[in-house]
Parts: structure tokens; C-alpha cells; sequence
């Protein structure tokens, strides 16, 4: 009998490549779920993993178990969805995947609140960018994922993926205080041509914006510095160093040396949850989506 634990750490390798990322998703150490697959190993008389460079990859074999554990998985969650239906509790472990600004603005209050009246339900979170997010909903390695999209580029789901609209989060031009445009209540893109842009690095749902937005305006940007994390956005500005386009959700306060202002027409990401359909009964994803939904407006008002 294969032990379903077992399949689950292999399961996880394949869907996130190395054994540290499929630790981190799992909750477990490296060295964890390196033993449970040397054990499915030892079971099944099988090499599963082989050593490639720094790394490891499956062999045929482990990629054949690893689609017939998502097959066992599928169903096994099918069964935690009737019984925790039928309980009509939110319980069990949920896992969430979030992009930064809101595992950062919107998450903590979303989990406090959760874990107070949920007592028996063990949300646990991830940060993800929402391209993986979404896959990762899809493949069943995450239960909920909190993503964004652009009103010029809308997310597309797969099927089997349902979603329901969590909220809409502005974005402000932040310029130095120095800047000329620092004394100005509003700008038009079109008068942005000549400026020195910080922004997220290629493959980002916020550079992609970016760079598609003005270029509608007849001009290329011109990115002169790239920075995953928006304080550190905001740190280049203060600087001196460029001007961004940062959303409110999880900028915290602005330093003096900065100064917001509105880019005209505003732009807006939509915030997102996403869930399985097969689990879209479980009361501890409808209790989550309910939390979060509640929970915005007021984190939008304090964004402000």
C-alpha cells in the first residue's frame, strides 16, 4: 500500500521542481520530504529522483506515480470537500497563495480574523506572483489563490478555476519631491514621455501594464531601474533616481522625500480569489472569499 503522505512529497517535487520549493509549499524541511521519498523509493523499488547538478530531476517512473498521485489527491480532496460540507464548519488545512503587496496589506487582517472565528480551520500562506498563483489553483497545489489583473490585460482563468472579484486597488505616480510634476494634482500619461521609470522587472503583471500602457501613448518607456519589492521602489524615488507607479495596497506611508500623484485616467488592478470548482463548496473557501470581501473596504479607505 502506497502511503499517500509519500505520494504527496513527490507529487510536490514535480509540480515545483526542486525539493526546497516543494518543502516550502508543504510546510516541511528539505530533509522531510527528501526521507518520505527515499521511502516511496524503498517501496516501490523504484529510483525516483536523480542527482542533476545542483538539482534534481524525476525520472519517467516518478513522473507516471507523480500523475497518479494527482489523480489520489483530486479524490481525496473530493472527500474532505463532503465531509467538511457536511459539517458546515470552516476546517482543515487551507493553503493560499498571495502576491507580495497583499500577503502584505490585505493578508494579516484576512488571517486574524479567520483564525478567531475559525478556530478549527489552519489557513496557511504563501507568496506567490499571480501568473504561478492561478497554475497552481489549477494543478491543486494550492486550495485559494489572491491575484490581480489589469483592465487592459484581464487575467484568463482555466477551466475548472472559478473566481469572484475581492476589490479594486489604486495606483498612484510617485515622483521625488524635487520633481516638477510634485506640485501638479493630476498628470496625463502622455506627459510622461521624458521620464526615468522604476518599475518590477520583465514577466510582472504590473511591468507588463507599464510597458503596454505607454507605449499606447506613442512612446517607449524609459526603464533606467527594476525592483520586485515596492518599498524598495519607493526607497529609489526618495532618492532621487526616477519616478514609479505604485498601487496603494501595501505601500505603507510614503517617506517625505516622495510625493503621490494622480495619473489620469487612474489606473486599477482588480484584486481576485480563485478556487478549484471541485472545491467550491468547502465551507472554509466560501468563509475565506466572504472574509476577504468584507475586509477590503476598509483596507482600501486606509490605503488612501
Amino acid at each position: 500500500m502506497l502511503d499517500l503522505g509519500r505520494l504527496r512529497a513527490l507529487h510536490a517535487v514535480a509540480v515545483h521542481g526542486t525539493v526546497g520549493a516543494a518543502a516550502a509549499a508543504l510546510g516541511y524541511t528539505p530533509s522531510a520530504v527528501s526521507q518520505q521519498i527515499a521511502k516511496l523509493e524503498r517501496e516501490t523499488h523504484t529510483t525516483l529522483l536523480e542527482r542533476q547538478g545542483r538539482g534534481v530531476r524525476l525520472t519517467d517512473e516518478a513522473h507516471q506515480l507523480a500523475a497518479t498521485a494527482q489523480t489520489l489527491l483530486s479524490i481525496v480532496e473530493e472527500a474532505e470537500v463532503r465531509l467538511e460540507e457536511r459539517r458546515g464548519l470552516p476546517t482543515g488545512r487551507l493553503a493560499i497563495g498571495c502576491f507580495a503587496s497583499a500577503a502584505r496589506g490585505l493578508m494579516p487582517g484576512a488571517l486574524a480574523e479567520l483564525a478567531a472565528r475559525h478556530p478549527s480551520l489552519d489557513a496557511r500562506l504563501t507568496e506567490v506572483d499571480p501568473h504561478v498563483s492561478i497554475d497552481l489553483v489549477a494543478r491543486g497545489v494550492i486550495d485559494l489563490a489572491v491575484a490581480h489583473d489589469w483592465d487592459i490585460a484581464p487575467m484568463a482563468t482555466p477551466p475548472g478555476v472559478e473566481q469572484a472579484v475581492i476589490g479594486d486597488d489604486l495606483c498612484d505616480i510617485l515622483v521625488p519631491r524635487e520633481h516638477p510634476l510634485s506640485a501638479r494634482s493630476s498628470v496625463r500619461r502622455e506627459e510622461l514621455a521624458d521620464e526615468r521609470w522604476i518599475s518590477q522587472p520583465p514577466g510582472t503583471v504590473c511591468h507588463d501594464w507599464l510597458i503596454r500602457t505607454l507605449r499606447a501613448t506613442g512612446y517607449e518607456p524609459r526603464i533606467v531601474h527594476q525592483a520586485e519589492e515596492n518599498p524598495t521602489q519607493v526607497a529609489l524615488v526618495a532618492a532621487g533616481l526616477g519616478i514609479a507607479l505604485v498601487p496603494r495596497l501595501g505601500r505603507g506611508a510614503l517617506p517625505p522625500e516622495v510625493t503621490p500623484v494622480r495619473l489620469d485616467p487612474v489606473p486599477m488592478r482588480r484584486l481576485r480569489a480563485l478556487w478549484r470548482t471541485g472545491a467550491a463548496r468547502r465551507p472554509a473557501i466560501r468563509e475565506t472569499v466572504r472574509t476577504l470581501q468584507e475586509l477590503w473596504p476598509r483596507v482600501a479607505s486606509s490605503a488612501t
